[in-house]
C-alpha cells in the first residue's frame, strides 16, 4: 500500500484520504449468459486494481496511473458520453454514473496501479470502475450497498463507454467472498456463495494467460448479444435464459439461420452446464466438473466462435499434459483460459503449454494458479 500512497504523493504533493481495491475476476463457468439473463460462476482473484484518492474543492478529476503514465482529467460540470477522452472513459463514466443518479459528489485526485494482467479478460475495466464508485462513494459519505455499486459500473461501461457488457464481471468484483464461488443468477441478482476449495479434493485451478492480443472484441461483442436479442424476438420469450435444453430442439428449428442457432445452442447449454456445475459443487464433487469445463469451451469455439489460437493451443495442451478439464474465460477473442488439474499435475500442465505455445511460434505465456479471493473493499 505504500508504494500506491506514495505514487500518489509523487502525482498530486499531497496525501491521500483513503485506498479502495478492486479484484480482478475469473468466471469458472457461464459465459455470455449474463445479458441473456442467465447464470454464471465467477470468482474474485487475489490480484487486484487499487485507487488511492482524496477530494477537491473545484469540481475537476485529476488521474493518474503507475502502468499507463500520462496526465488525465476532466470536470464534472457538463460531463456526459462522449466527452471524455478513451483513457480516462471508464473513470468518467463511473463518476456520470453516480451524478446522473443523485448521488453527491464532487471533484477527486484518483491515482490508480494494478496486478491485474492487462488486456488478459479479467475485467479490469469492471475493477476500475468499482474502485472508482467506491473511492468517490467513500469520500463524500454516500456509499451504495455492492451490489448496487456493481449496477452503477455496469451502467458505466454501458452507457458510458458504449460497451454492451452484462453485470457479471461487476458483481463478481464486488460480491465475492474468499473461499468461495459466487452462484449468480443473471435475471433476479440473486448470489449464493458456494464452495470451492479445491486444495481439500488435491486439485488446483490452473490460469492461462495466453498473453493473445484481443481481436474485434467490442464490435463482435455487441454483434453477439444483437443475434441473441434478436433470437428472442423469433422465440417469443423474455430471453434466452427462458429455453431449456429440452426445449432446445424446437427453438432451434424456429431460427431462420445456422448462425443464430449455434449462438442460441451455446447460451440454452452453458446455462444447463452453470447449473450443473453448482450441483457438483454442493455435492462436494469439484472433480466431476472437469468435462463440463471442456464442453463450455468447444461450445464458445465452435457455436460462439470467441476463440482464438492461442486459447485453442492452451486447452489443447493443458488436456493433453492431463488437466481435468480447461476452457476460455471471460468474453472471448483473447485472453485468459483456466484448467482445473490435479495438483500433482500442475507443472506439468504448465509446462506443457509453455512447450506447445513455443512449436507454435507464439509468445510466452504467463501461468500461475489462482484461490477465489475477497470482492471490492476499503483498505484504508
Amino acid at each position: 500500500m505504500e508504494f500506491l500512497t506514495s505514487g500518489f504523493r509523487e502525482a498530486f504533493g499531497r496525501e491521500p484520504e483513503g485506498v479502495w481495491a478492486a479484484p480482478g475476476r475469473i468466471n469458472l463457468i457461464g459465459e455470455h449468459t449474463d445479458y441473456n439473463d442467465g447464470f454464471a460462476l465467477p470468482m474474485a482473484l487475489p490480484h487486484s486494481l487499487t485507487i488511492a484518492a482524496a477530494r477537491r474543492e473545484d469540481g475537476h478529476v485529476r488521474l493518474r496511473s503507475r502502468r499507463f503514465p500520462g496526465d488525465h482529467g476532466f470536470d464534472l460540470a457538463g460531463l456526459a458520453p462522449g466527452t471524455v477522452p478513451e483513457g480516462a472513459a471508464y473513470q468518467a463514466g463511473s463518476l456520470w454514473a453516480l451524478l446522473d443518479e443523485g448521488h453527491e459528489i464532487g471533484g477527486l485526485d484518483l491515482f490508480v496501479d494494478s496486478t491485474i494482467p492487462a488486456g488478459s479478460g479479467l475485467s479490469t475495466s469492471a475493477a476500475l470502475c468499482c474502485a472508482t464508485v467506491l473511492a468517490a462513494t467513500g469520500l463524500y459519505g454516500d456509499m451504495p450497498a455492492p451490489a448496487e455499486v456493481a449496477r452503477l459500473a455496469q451502467r458505466a461501461e454501458n452507457d458510458f463507454v458504449g460497451m454492451p457488457c452484462g453485470i457479471m464481471d461487476q458483481s463478481a468484483v464486488m460480491q465475492s467472498d474468499e473461499g468461495r464461488a459466487l452462484f449468480l443468477d443473471c435475471r433476479s441478482l440473486a448470489t449464493e456463495q458456494e464452495p470451492f476449495d479445491l486444495a481439500a479434493h488435491g486439485m488446483a485451478l490452473l490460469v492461462v494467460d495466453t498473453k493473445a492480443p484481443r481481436r474485434l472484441v467490442e464490435g463482435a461483442y455487441a454483434e453477439r448479444r444483437r443475434t441473441c436479442e434478436e433470437a428472442v424476438g423469433i422465440l417469443g420469450v423474455r430471453a434466452l435464459r427462458d429455453v431449456t435444453v429440452e426445449d432446445l430442439p424446437r427453438a432451434l428449428d424456429a431460427l431462420p439461420d445456422e448462425v443464430t442457432r449455434a449462438r442460441v445452442r451455446h447460451i440454452v447449454t452453458e446455462n444447463d452446464r452453470v447449473l450443473k456445475t453448482v450441483e457438483l459443487l454442493r455435492a462436494g464433487l469439484p472433480r466431476e466438473v472437469g468435462p463440463l469445463f471442456t464442453a463450455s469451451h468447444v461450445s464458445l469455439r465452435d457455436d460462439f466462435e470467441v476463440s482464438v489460437p492461442e486459447v485453442d493451443t492452451a486447452v489443447e495442451a493443458a488436456l493433453a499434459a492431463g488437466a481435468l478439464g480447461a476452457r476460455i474465460t471471460g468474453g472471448g477473442f483473447g485472453g485468459c483460459v483456466i484448467a482445473l488439474v490435479d495438483t500433482d499435475r500442475t507443472d506439468a500442465c504448465a509446462a506443457a503449454v509453455g512447450s506447445a505455445f513455443a512449436e507454435h511460434g507464439f509468445g510466452a505465456p504467463e501461468v500461475f494458479t489462482a484461490l477465489p479471493s475477497r470482492g471490492a473493499r476499503r483498505l484504508r
